[in-house]
């Protein structure tokens, strides 16, 4: 007999892949949101899987459902949540679910501040290259996937983004704590979700945790490069096998960045040293997965990067953008100096977008200092409407050049303002980087050199 389960807040970015992957896999699949967006809509209808009406009806509810699923946009007083309880169902988080599917598979789990959805990507593009079966959960869209969950019975392993936000209204638990990893790594920590994690402490205890999850003769994968990670792989129990990464051996030719090994070069379409621990980091996962050195060099040639990571927009003989997911300071910082260390004789300018909880929050802003010195020019923007929604307190402009601490950061607050500042200035012999986990509030960066 299929299974049976029903998504409260289906239309979520992970819920409403989620629901394809179990659909796929031959489960009886319904769902419910007040409201779903595209992507999320079509993709929803094209699989059969779009509610018939929005909103909350407990009348989905019933006592032959496996499980329930519940999404980070339902409330704790949903209808059908509380029904749910009421009928004693078997209730989900949506990580709890992804371990649910895992839990006899080798699951790799891939933390950190950042480096998450880079790591899983290359992965996910080695294996794939290989043929080899694997189930897989990432957080954002990767090219060449039509969905990001993948369900199976016969994959023995699973490749698993991990998240450290929390996993429901009901469940205040990270989400990577909730993977018991057989691989886990590290790529680095940085604090972020500051309405979450108040403090730098409390939130660099979450991978402590997360380590101490890793199943009994498990493996960490860390980066070495970072203080907080190394202390806390060399605190982590004894029975677990740590593996230390740093920067992939390379060089950089004519703005090419190739790695080195055995005294070979080998060309990539990828650069950046943040990019190159990320390949460090996927090299010795897949190697503990049984891929060959070589196959993995070999394959990684290939690999054009994910989805808003370093993604280049549009270029010319003499200029290019490129687009990056960036907000957190550790992040910019990075992104900035890669784009510049490779292309050291163009100007750079630099755009970034203040858009989450954190970087709007005037207790954190100060973690913006320096973090895009590495720029010739240098932009903040920043929507006001964006904090009347997410109910935070004004801020003003002064105060975040203040918190950036360089006279050559510009702050703007419009959006034509924003578009005529790019548009005037000449991109001869100049890159363009444009940073946000949001949007620019629409900007088209096609149309801006």
């Amino acid at each position: 007999m299929k299974k049976q389960v029903h998504l409260i807040a289906i239309g979520g970015s992970a819920m409403h892949n989620m629901a394809i992957a179990l659909h796929r896999k031959g489960y009886v699949v319904t769902g419910s949101d007040d409201e779903i967006f595209e992507p999320s809509k079509s993709r929803l209808l094209n699989n059969g899987l779009l509610p018939t009406e929005m909103g909350w009806n407990d009348d989905r509810i019933h006592s032959d459902l496996d499980a329930v699923i519940v999404g980070m946009h339902a409330r704790k007083d949903n209808p059908e949540l509380l029904k749910a309880q009421a009928l004693g169902l078997r209730i989900y988080s949506y990580p709890e679910y992804i371990h649910e599917q895992a839990k006899d598979k080798i699951r790799v789990v891939i933390g950190g501040s950042h480096g998450k959805t880079s790591i899983t990507s290359m992965i996910l593009h080695v294996l794939g290259k290989l043929n080899i079966n694997v189930d897989y959960m990432v957080g954002a869209q990767l090219q060449g996937f039509d969905c990001m969950v993948k369900f199976t019975e016969e994959a023995e392993i699973a490749i698993i983004e991990g998240d450290e936000y929390l996993s429901s209204p009901t469940d205040l638990r990270p989400k990577f704590h909730l993977y018991a990893p057989t691989i886990a790594v590290i790529s680095g920590i940085a604090w972020d979700h500051i309405n979450v994690f108040p403090t730098f402490e409390k939130y660099v205890e979450q991978f402590q945790i997360f380590t101490d999850k890793i199943v009994s003769d498990g493996t960490l994968i860390y980066c070495d490069l970072d203080t907080e990670v190394k202390n806390i792989a060399l605190q982590s129990r004894a029975d677990i096998e740590k593996i230390a990464y740093g920067i992939f051996p390379n060089q950089v030719v004519n703005g090419i960045t190739s790695l080195i090994y055995q005294e070979a070069s080998y060309p990539l379409e990828i650069f950046g040293n943040h990019n190159l621990q990320n390949v460090n980091a996927a090299f010795e996962v897949c190697k503990k997965l049984g891929v060959s050195e070589l196959d993995f060099i070999a394959c990684m040639q290939s690999f054009t990067g994910a989805a808003k990571r370093m993604e280049l927009v549009k270029k010319t003989d003499h200029s290019a953008c490129y687009k990056d997911f960036a907000h957190a300071p550790s992040k910019l910082k990075a992104t900035t100096q890669a784009l510049k260390a490779q292309f050291p004789n163009r100007k750079l300018i630099a755009c970034m977008e203040l858009h989450t909880f954190s970087s709007l929050n005037k207790d954190f802003l100060n973690q913006y200092a320096g973090a895009m010195d590495a720029a010739d020019e240098a932009v903040v923007y920043f929507n006001e409407h964006t904090l009347q929604h997410k109910k935070l307190p004004p801020i003003a402009a002064s105060e975040v050049q203040a918190a950036f601490g360089s006279e050559k950061v510009i702050v703007i607050t419009k959006t034509c303002e924003l578009l005529d500042f790019l548009k005037s200035k000449s991109y001869e012999n100049t890159n363009l980087l444009m940073m946000s986990s949001g949007n620019f509030d629409g900007i088209q960066f096609l149309d801006l050199m």
